[in-house]
């Protein structure tokens, strides 16, 4: 609202005015291995639709087991009938189950009732999950998966921008519990992430540019370059060019990657991943999850890189490119009716407190991310009240 708006009619503007074609990038289909210990333990694969998803399953000899789709209600419609076309000739037997879409099902009701479906229908450990939609799904289906008879085998094929580049990445699965985001959860790999990027063109704007929340964050924390492409192919990703947006997801994985092998249970450099989300989180809490992931983290990445400026480890120039280039993507950059004191009270209660400490994580630079537990309560009040947009706002 206000002047940030203003700011993107004015992008809009130029957007209109210097559009240009690029030619077509020929990029061939992406395959990236995710390696623990060294070594490797699923693949990631990136295509433009579902015909080679039977054929990925073949080493998993699904043949001889049964298969059950866990997706929400929304997907349900868009895709459980042609993934399950695509595998109902290569397996024993294939049942789709699916939940009302949207965050408040991600919760341990969702999960009773999975394991519910599972028990009637006969599943054993030998047979296989697969998480079809966007981050709800995926956590929901990989929590179930990792607790069903201690442990049934799943694969993730996230459709949503925020899952392909994030959720489906890493092993994290969980629900929430009560006001508590992800606090329900355990790490379990996945045998398999299918990403089929034309699903990203069903997806409409707003959930959209809220996956490039997580997008413009692994660029900010690993990778300069990146974070630099992204701004060059402006255009590309607002039109979903398909080649631009496959490339797109696989260095945004890429980055995710060299953190998760480095790190997979978050015992340590992990925790740069959550740049933007301890004010991100609490934000959304207390919005009642009226704004979108991506939405929250931007803003919490913009308070962090505030946080940042004000500690001399960015310049002022650095710290508003930074938050000014949320601003394309459709993200926003302040936020009215919150309490900042409230705010701060939710970011005390997130899982990633180490004691009684805040994990906190800052930039030193694009692209150089660093955990501190040094941030106090002014500082991060003060990185709340940068986004804070007031009735003092609009006067001025």
């Amino acid at each position: 609202e206000g002047w940030a708006s203003h700011l993107y009619l004015q992008w809009e503007v130029f957007y209109a005015q210097t559009r240009q074609h690029h030619p077509k990038e020929e990029i061939m289909s992406q395959r990236l291995t995710i390696n623990m210990n060294n070594k490797p333990i699923y693949d990631i694969v990136y295509e433009q639709d579902f015909n080679q998803l039977a054929k990925e399953l073949e080493p998993f000899e699904i043949q001889d087991k049964k298969l059950c789709i866990i997706t929400d209600s929304r997907v349900k419609g868009f895709y459980a009938d042609e993934v399950r076309d695509a595998l109902k000739d290569h397996c024993k037997e294939i049942f789709v189950y699916d939940f009302p879409d949207g965050e408040q099902s991600k919760n341990l009701d969702t999960v009773r009732n999975i394991y519910t479906f599972l028990i009637q229908n006969k599943f054993d450990r030998k047979d296989l999950l697969l998480a079809l939609g966007g981050g709800v799904v995926g956590d929901t289906t990989g929590f179930v998966a990792a607790t069903y008879l201690r442990g049934v085998d799943f694969v993730q094929i996230p459709t949503t921008l925020l899952a392909q580049v994030d959720s489906s990445i890493g092993g994290k699965t969980g629900v929430d519990f009560d006001q508590y985001k992800n606090m329900v959860g355990a790490f379990y790999m996945p045998k398999l992430v299918y990403m089929n990027v034309s699903t990203l063109k069903t997806l409409d704007d707003r959930q959209y540019y809220s996956g490039m929340g997580e997008v413009l964050k692994h660029g900010l924390i690993k990778s300069a370059s990146f974070y630099e492409w992204i701004l060059d192919n402006i255009y590309e990703i607002h039109d979903r060019n398909l080649d631009i947006l496959e490339d797109m997801v696989y260095k945004s994985c890429t980055c995710k990657k060299i953190v998760v092998e480095k790190d997979p249970t978050e015992k340590g450099e992990r925790a740069i991943l959550n740049f933007g989300h301890t004010i991100g989180h609490a934000i959304e809490k207390a919005k009642n999850f009226e704004l979108m992931h991506g939405e929250c983290v931007a803003l919490g990445c913009i308070a962090a890189a505030y946080i940042s400026w004000k500690r001399e480890l960015l310049s002022k120039d650095e710290f508003y490119e930074i938050r000014d280039m949320f601003v394309p993507f459709n993200l926003p950059i302040t936020i009215e009716d919150i309490d900042p004191e409230e705010i701060y009270n939710l970011t005390t209660s997130d899982k990633k407190m180490e004691g009684d400490k805040i994990k906190f994580i800052l930039l030193k630079k694009v692209g150089k991310a660093m955990i501190d537990t040094t941030v106090t309560k002014e500082e991060i009040i003060a990185g709340i009240n940068e986004i804070y947009f007031t009735d003092e706002d609009w006067d001025s």
